[in-house]
């Protein structure tokens, strides 16, 4: 292990135990280590770097769809979504978790943040699901795992940040790869839902006429446009990712404010603050992280990493598993966004000499991360569910066991079956 390595390691640890903040710990631990190692000119730089970081036409995009997921969240969406998931899946059995899912999984992708989900969905369902002889704590776990398929699901702020780690990859591509992979972790988690709510008898929802569930639909479609314009946009050509986002935000806004008029003018001042606030700490983020990567691969860490990495096999199913396992591992510890930022330039030189395509890396990372928002002690996800849910921690955690399972499952299917990100994808071919 070299001087750097270990520097890096030792300083991070020790940052991150006394709870400085993740950003700060990036540029820290960089400041320090180019100081031991002997660089000239240490602050300046970093600074220089740091500086460099945000400029990236492709990080336009985050603001405006950070802005569009706090005008539907705020906006009342999230009733009328429900409402049309349950004309849709409530006929089956245990039809409200099913709709708890879908709902979880259409919101999440129309806001693109997932503990935006777990807190608009949950705060209706869990409450109803409790009513109707659902267990409180499988209740808390169905939100909050269900509410990470937002974030593969397109439009995603965390593809985004992913993009502009790797340097130079389409965003285009990776939005329409993480479409299938979504659909099949909601799916599988819907699959589990199924054979726990027939074990425990519990039945479905009422029948929807389909005069009140094309009444439904109706109400739901101008928020789901959002993503059917976002998608529709990219695949025919007519716009690019960044160009989506911002049509996005004016979307969410006239829905908001004039199509709906759950949000009044003077809301917005809020609604803005807290966009402002978000993006604020994604791009400091990213700032921090490209420090730290520029000295990595100065030291060239990276390459180190893979070949230590490539040295305990040459199978490439037991590589793919045991990156599969340090991002379960990572995603314990450590917030999504930092996650993606540190560990792609570490990672990616690995999965590229396996032959592996940047974009079915990407999806696999981030399906690993999304289930570490589910477990303690970081999980965002878990601590909002329960927050939501009124929960205790240590018992939803217990319930969630089955749900970690299923969305293994999903991600091993993700890792060894590239077709299942790819297809859409060299569709824009």
């Amino acid at each position: 292990m070299s001087i750097a390595i270990l520097i890096l390691l030792v300083m991070f640890m020790v940052m991150m135990i006394i709870h400085v903040p993740i950003a700060f710990v990036l540029a820290g631990v960089t400041v320090i280590a180019a100081f031991a190692l002997g660089y000239d000119q240490v602050l300046v730089t970093v600074a220089a770097d740091m500086a460099s970081g945000p400029e990236s036409f492709t990080l336009l995009a985050i603001p405006f769809f950070i802005l569009a997921g706090e005008l539907l969240g705020a906006g009342g969406q999230a009733r009328r979504l429900i409402d049309f998931a349950s004309s849709i899946v409530g006929r089956f059995p245990g039809g409200l978790a099913w709709v708890n899912t879908l709902t979880c999984m259409l919101f999440g992708a129309i806001s693109g943040s997932a503990a935006a989900a777990v807190s608009s969905i949950g705060g209706t369902l869990i409450p109803e699901m409790n009513r109707k002889g659902y267990d409180r704590d499988f209740n808390i776990a169905l939100t909050t795992t269900s509410a990470t398929t937002g974030l593969l699901i397109p439009p995603s702020n965390v593809m985004i940040v992913y993009a502009v780690a790797m340097g130079s990859i389409s965003i285009d591509k990776l939005f329409l790869a993480g479409v299938m992979p979504g659909v099949l972790v909601g799916s599988m988690i819907m699959v589990l839902c199924f054979f726990i709510s027939r074990k425990k008898g519990i039945g479905r929802m009422e029948k929807v006429t389909v005069k009140e569930s094309a009444k439904r639909g109706a109400a739901a479609l101008p928020s789901l446009l959002l993503v059917i314009v976002v998608l529709g946009g990219i695949i025919g050509g007519i716009f690019t990712a960044t160009e989506a986002s911002a049509i996005a935000a004016v979307w969410a806004f006239l829905l908001a404010v004039v199509f709906y008029r759950e949000l009044k003018m003077r809301d917005m001042k809020d609604i803005l603050y807290r966009s402002v606030k978000t993006t604020a700490v994604v791009l400091l983020l990213v700032a921090a992280s490209r420090a730290m990567s520029q000295l990595l691969t100065s030291e060239q860490i990276p390459q180190q990493f893979s070949a230590a990495l490539m040295s305990l096999s040459d199978n490439p199913v037991v590589i793919i598993l045991a990156i599969n396992v340090l991002l379960l591992i990572v995603g314990i510890f450590m917030d999504m966004t930092p996650a993606v930022l540190i560990f792609t330039p570490i990672l990616a030189p690995v999965t590229m000499a396996l032959g592996m395509d940047p974009i079915h890396f990407g999806i696999i990372m981030i399906t690993n991360l999304c289930i570490g928002l589910c477990t303690p002690p970081v999980g965002t996800c878990l601590f909002v569910g329960c927050s939501v849910g009124k929960g205790n921690i240590a018992k939803v955690s217990r319930a969630m066991i089955p749900f970690y399972i299923a969305m293994i499952i999903a991600l091993m299917l993700i890792s060894y079956f590239p077709s299942i990100s790819l297809w859409l994808p060299s569709l824009l071919d």
